[in-house]
């Protein structure tokens, strides 16, 4: 008799599924993956509070990106039958670095669920109504290659939907689903139309990279780490080059808080080209990149205003401390953290992302900056609107966080 396979352990089996096929196509990720398990193997008594290791050894987050409202929707659909929900809107067009995109994050929002299995996935769309990117021809030209390209299989779709509703499947068909959905973010083979994926590139290497090309796939899987500092030294070691910068909030003394990312610099992939008289060469393009994080306590709506404040500085790690205290007691007491129950010995883990610092891991890979015009953004991207296009409610992250602190 078929045992029933829960979401959680779809969503697992998802995350391994994944991790495998992109180890295949990104050796040094595998590098990365022993490192990070290295690092964290020392640091875990430090850190428990955090999780348990074997969350923190499991964790991944993924990030892909897609072109249309539409291909956003069919993604929701399918990351609901492993649990995953929209959570939280990421406008990286208004970064230091701007990136023609507009982001959610598909993860479980239980607290329990979390902790059987936390994978999540960072998904970008190509924000093509923006005409500082954009001029009306190239829109319209982006538009239509996107309208006739199919990301996903429907059967894939419509068999989501139904585990979704019901919450899982059996055994034999959890395998042969979870194969096709992770199949159908494989890197593709097929030849680039050369000139279009150049003309793209002319405005962002991120955007060359959703529509220059007829499928979407996994661009970098970050394992979770203990101390980045400690990871970004050893990766440095083995020969591996890695950005100059952690992004996010400084190395302190005191409790970590947010997210803090870095990641070895996007390798030269070998891909096949089609030139404008029709023949094929042999090149290759610096896209994907190898992401680790570091997480730390979630912040109060209070908290993250500090935070924006030290991060205005142009040395956050001198002004942190007039920032924010130095124990978890005392970001507790001042309202700046979440804690379970209240008690400080129980952080609340930061479960999301920051657009800056998203930003920054894509430039930091990126040859070159996206290009703009001046002008008005009049597009009408939203967290309402995205939550409209793909049918699915999008979680407020402190919501979230509010229900595990004060249940």
């Amino acid at each position: 008799m078929s045992r029933h396979v829960e979401t959680w352990q779809l969503r697992a089996q998802f995350a391994v599924g994944l991790s495998q096929m992109y180890g295949a196509e990104v050796p040094a990720y595998h590098t990365l993956v022993d490192v990070t398990s290295e690092v964290n193997s020392t640091f875990v008594g430090a850190e428990q509070r955090l999780g348990s290791l074997e969350r923190v050894t499991a964790e991944r987050h993924g990030a892909i990106r897609v072109g249309t409202a539409s291909e956003l929707a069919q993604v929701a659909d399918l990351f609901s039958a492993f649990g995953m929900y929209p959570v939280g809107y990421y406008d990286l067009r208004e970064a230091t670095s701007p990136v023609p995109v507009v982001s959610t994050a598909f993860r479980p929002i239980d607290p329990d669920e979390l902790a059987c299995n936390p994978f999540r996935v960072f998904t970008s769309m190509l924000a093509t109504a923006d005409r500082r990117f954009f001029d009306a021809d190239l829109r319209a030209r982006v538009q239509a290659f996107l309208a006739q390209r199919r990301l996903f299989d429907p059967a894939l779709i419509a068999r989501a939907r139904q585990i979704a509703t019901a919450g899982g499947c059996s055994t034999e068909d959890a395998d042969e689903f979870v194969a096709a959905a992770v199949s159908a973010f494989a890197l593709s083979r097929e030849p680039i139309d050369l000139p279009w994926y150049q003309e793209l590139s002319a405005v962002s290497a991120v955007a060359a990279d959703i529509a220059g090309v007829g499928t979407t796939h996994i661009n970098h899987l970050t394992p979770r780490v203990l101390d980045i500092d400690e990871l970004h030294r050893a990766m440095a070691a083995r020969g591996i080059a890695m950005i100059d910068d952690i992004q996010g909030p400084p190395r302190t003394d005191g409790p970590q808080v947010l997210l803090r990312q870095t990641s070895f610099r996007a390798l030269a992939e070998p891909r096949r080209f089609r030139s404008a008289d029709g023949s094929v060469t042999d090149g290759t393009l610096r896209v994907r990149f190898g992401e680790v994080e570091q997480r730390g306590v979630a912040l109060t709506p209070l908290g993250r205003q500090r935070f924006d404040a030290a991060m205005s500085s142009p040395d956050p790690a001198a002004v942190w401390e007039q920032h924010f205290p130095a124990t978890d007691a005392k970001l507790a007491a001042a309202g700046l953290a979440y804690y379970r129950g209240g008690d400080p010995a129980e952080p609340v883990v930061y479960e999301d992302f920051l657009p800056a610092s998203a930003a920054g891991i894509f430039r930091s890979n990126l040859d070159s900056d996206a290009s703009t015009t001046e002008g008005p953004d009049d597009s009408d991207y939203s967290r309402q609107w995205m939550a409209g296009q793909i049918g699915h409610h999008i979680h407020d992250p402190y919501e979230l966080y509010e229900k595990v602190a004060c249940p």
